[in-house]
């Protein structure tokens, strides 16, 4: 496993490099071992079932750790101290909620059957959170093999990497090495999967060292080995009270740190870019940023984003200042779970008052450094918190706030603080935060931009989607609409219905092809120019051909495929129209039997000179038409037949109303997996309309056709129990047949009642000219009769027919 390392151009070859067993310890909640590997048995001298269930503070050395400032012999003092330091009792005592390491060396009697009763030992302590037993992991290792293969002046950095397998025989194994980028220090995905794969091999947990790299003392920046270093110092000190210059390896040392820092800091930084933005979604985004930098880097990290960016509204414009709201949207941090969350919650908005360091960094745009918040700071800033005490959280940490900025805007910032045991933020931290927030920016408005475009398209896609009533003339209509689960998933599928002449309905399904915000503008021309033909009560046929024509003029870039059906309930028939969609599926109501109607396909709208034919289909009362977009039939690698055949069942399936058997279909059809295009489905039961419901009158074109056409309205209002409506009725008839048999020319007037869920009354003439609201001035004689109609209906309208023109009004019914 010799490897080098490049530096300089020259390739310098490691004088020691290997892999040793690693001792694994569990400790639960309550202090006692929960797992005592081979390892441990083998570094401590402890069996196994001498172990597990005893405190964790009577098996492990914790004792006599070596003091950082400790000037005596070196080597020496080294080797008297005897215990593994302060910080991992503390952790075994469960007083520190952060990874803590450190190197020492013990006395074990139970080795010193092997030559030496002394270990060389490197640990690591890292808590664990989560719903298990488990609170604190525990790694160590035996450095001695290292030192009988190079002296210990020449082996400089150790670089260390504990790994442990799948299959390490203790509970919760399993997610520890899942998440061992995460947890062990200084460590790339692909290093991990490498160590992995040597544990595997192995068949026990491995610490890897190499030399010239570094001991990481988690979660601090790598140090150099202690002894080396205050060697290296003292004779420092030694040459310049002697007045000498000062030794080749003091400058050499420095430089190596130097080189060192700047190293980690790359590769901390490169590693950072790596785990951030894996995607555009804003809130993951924010999560991934806020991980990334913890515990590595800082201890406690809350990100911040202005109210404009946290609610899609587009940039934000203009230089905050102590009216700006900031949304807290994520805190990520090393202490006792829950510590925080009372606190200083996520979602929380607040300004920030001008004397604080946060205002500073957001008007600023630079990073602001703390070394200390001193008492008086943490008093200041726990002041803009009402109710609650911040202090304890904040009070002697080391602080550095980090603007998050794109196109020199501040979009938000980064509050990052150490423990008060921890190094301080210096000025190169200072640096490396600056380009974590840089980067961290530029990936934050790539999601936000995305998320803005996507709220716009949303927007203007709900916008044009129509809100269908849930009843129409002899039918009953329910409706669902799913966008697309890919990015850009907002496209161009739609559903329509349109109330007709004669009691009749238009039931649209269309789908513009492509996704985004082209494609919704695209797909609300085209339903705004179908509810305009179909006003015009154009056969089908004709409408997908006029609409052909428009897509043609609007441009070759988008083809649609639309399904358009019109339903007469009086005489029960669908007429439909195909322009290259899925065809529909028609569930009887005798036998609950279902099927694919079998239409001519036709192209889809777009392509031009194409003929569309229209087909009659004969329907009962009680039978149910499904039309659907290819999104909710169609996934990638399947034949659209396995979906059509899936709709087909669902469509089928017995239910308590329209809406349950929608959500039947989609539950159906949407649990396949592998859907990515948006759905839209539109479902109409056609209860029909009876005869005895229908009364129908020719009139002759005389002016005393008027008075009989009052009297067979009352008289057939009584017969239908209806003659609280008569007058009223009566009297938006008489100005409706006045009206037409003025302006008829040849052909006779029809007058219609229909009792559905209103009252229709409909008048046809031969007249193509349509009646418009006039402004009847005091002396005019005509121009009141269609405003006292409007004053009266409760809905009216008039639309051209292939004869003339229908005018028609609707009552609403009293209740019984």
């Amino acid at each position: 496993m010799d490897r080098g390392t490049e530096r300089d151009g020259a390739v310098t070859e490691h004088a020691a490099s290997g892999r040793i067993p690693l001792a694994v310890v569990v400790v639960d909640r309550e202090g006692l071992v929960s797992h005592w590997s081979s390892g441990a048995r083998r570094l401590f001298g402890a069996a196994k079932e001498d172990a597990i269930g005893r405190a964790a503070v009577d098996l492990l050395p914790v004792s006599g750790a070596l003091p950082e400032d400790d000037d005596v012999s070196l080597y020496g003092a080294y080797s008297a101290y005897d215990g593994l330091g302060h910080d991992l009792e503390t952790s075994l005592d469960g007083r520190l909620y952060y990874p803590a390491a450190g190197r020492a060396r013990l006395t074990v009697p139970e080795r010193s059957e092997t030559g030496s009763d002394r270990v060389d030992v490197l640990w690591w302590a890292y808590p664990l959170v989560g719903p298990g037993p488990e609170r604190l992991l525990v790694l160590g290792a035996d450095v001695g093999r290292l030192q009988q293969e190079a002296h210990e002046e020449d082996t400089g950095y150790e670089r260390v990497a504990p790994g442990f397998a799948l299959h390490t025989d203790f509970p919760g194994a399993e997610e520890l090495a899942r998440r061992l980028p995460e947890i062990l220090p200084s460590m790339s995905v692909e290093e991990s999967a490498r160590i992995v794969g040597q544990i595997l091999e192995l068949g026990y947990p491995v610490l890897e060292f190499s030399q010239n790299d570094r001991v990481p003392v988690t979660p601090d920046w790598g140090v150099p080995r202690r002894v080396e270093r205050r060697a290296r110092h003292e004779r420092a000190a030694r040459a310049a009270a002697q007045g000498l210059p000062l030794p080749q390896e003091y400058t050499d040392e420095a430089e190596d740190l130097e080189y060192v820092a700047v190293r980690e800091r790359l590769e901390f930084l490169n590693e950072v870019s790596g785990r951030i933005g894996t995607s555009l979604d804003l809130s993951r985004t924010i999560v991934e940023v806020s991980k990334a930098v913890v515990p590595r880097f800082t201890d406690v990290a809350g990100t911040y984003l202005r109210e404009q960016v946290v609610a899609g509204e587009g940039f934000p414009e203009g230089v905050p200042d102590t009216t700006t709201m900031w949304h807290r949207v994520a805190l990520e941090h090393t202490d006792e779970p829950g510590r925080w969350d009372d606190v200083v919650p996520v979602g929380e908005a607040m300004p920030f008052p001008a004397h604080t360091p946060f205002f500073q960094c957001m008007t600023t745009g630079d990073p602001v450094l703390v070394p200390r918040i001193s008492e008086q700071m943490g008093h200041a800033i726990a002041s803009q918190f009402e109710k609650r005490d911040i202090r304890p959280l904040i009070t002697g940490r080391s602080m550095l706030v980090v603007p998050l900025k794109a196109r020199d805007v501040v979009l938000g910032f980064m509050i990052l603080l150490r423990h008060p045991e921890r190094v301080e933020f210096n000025d190169m931290d200072r640096v490396t935060g600056a380009e974590l927030a840089a980067r961290a920016g530029l990936v934050l408005d790539n999601a936000r931009m995305y998320t803005y475009q996507e709220s716009v398209a949303e927007t203007l896609q709900d916008s044009m989607l129509p809100h269908i009533p849930p009843r129409m003339a002899g039918c009953d209509i329910a409706t669902r609409y799913l966008p697309g689960t890919l990015l850009g998933r907002v496209g161009g599928d739609w559903f329509d219905s349109v109330k007709l002449p004669g009691a009749r309905t238009a039931l649209v399904v269309g789908d513009v092809m492509g996704h985004g915000l082209n494609s919704a503008a695209m797909m609300g021309q085209l339903r705004t120019a179908v509810q305009t033909m179909a006003a015009l009560d154009l056969p089908p046929a004709q409408l997908l051909r006029n609409l052909d024509d428009l897509a043609q003029r609007l441009g070759d870039t988008y083809l649609a495929t639309c399904l358009y059906a019109v339903y007469d309930p009086i005489a029960g028939e669908l007429h439909i129209a195909n322009a290259g969609h899925i065809p529909p599926v028609l569930v009887h109501a005798d036998n609950g039997h279902s099927e694919l109607l079998d239409l001519p396909t036709g192209a889809p709208i777009g392509v031009g000179g194409v003929p569309f034919e229209a087909v009659r289909v004969r329907v009962r009362p009680g039978d149910r038409i499904v039309m659907c977009t290819d999104g909710l039939v169609e996934v990638r690698g399947e034949d659209i037949g396995v979906g059509l055949a899936t709709l087909c069942e669902s469509a089928a399936h017995p239910a308590a109303s329209m809406d349950d058997a929608c959500d039947t279909i989609i539950r159906a059809l949407n649990t396949r997996g592998g859907r990515k295009d948006d759905v839209a489905l539109l479902m109409a039961r056609l209860n029909g309309i009876e005869p005895e419901d229908v009364a129908e009158w020719r009139l002759a074109l005389d002016p005393a056709e008027v008075a009989r056409a009052r009297a067979v309205v009352r008289e057939q209002l009584h017969d239908w129990g209806l003659s609280r409506l008569a007058d009223s009725a009566e009297l938006l008839v008489s100005e409706l047949v006045t009206n037409a048999v003025r302006h008829s020319h040849s052909r006779p007037v029809d007058l219609r009642l229909v009792r559905g869920e209103t009252l229709l009354c409909e008048v046809d003439d031969d007249d193509h000219d349509l009646p418009t609201l006039l402004n009847a001035g005091p002396d005019d004689e005509t121009g009141r009769g269609l405003r006292v109609v409007s004053v009266l209906a409760r809905e009216w309208g008039t639309t051209r027919t292939s004869a003339g023109k229908a005018v028609w009004f609707e009552l609403t019914l009293p209740r019984r």
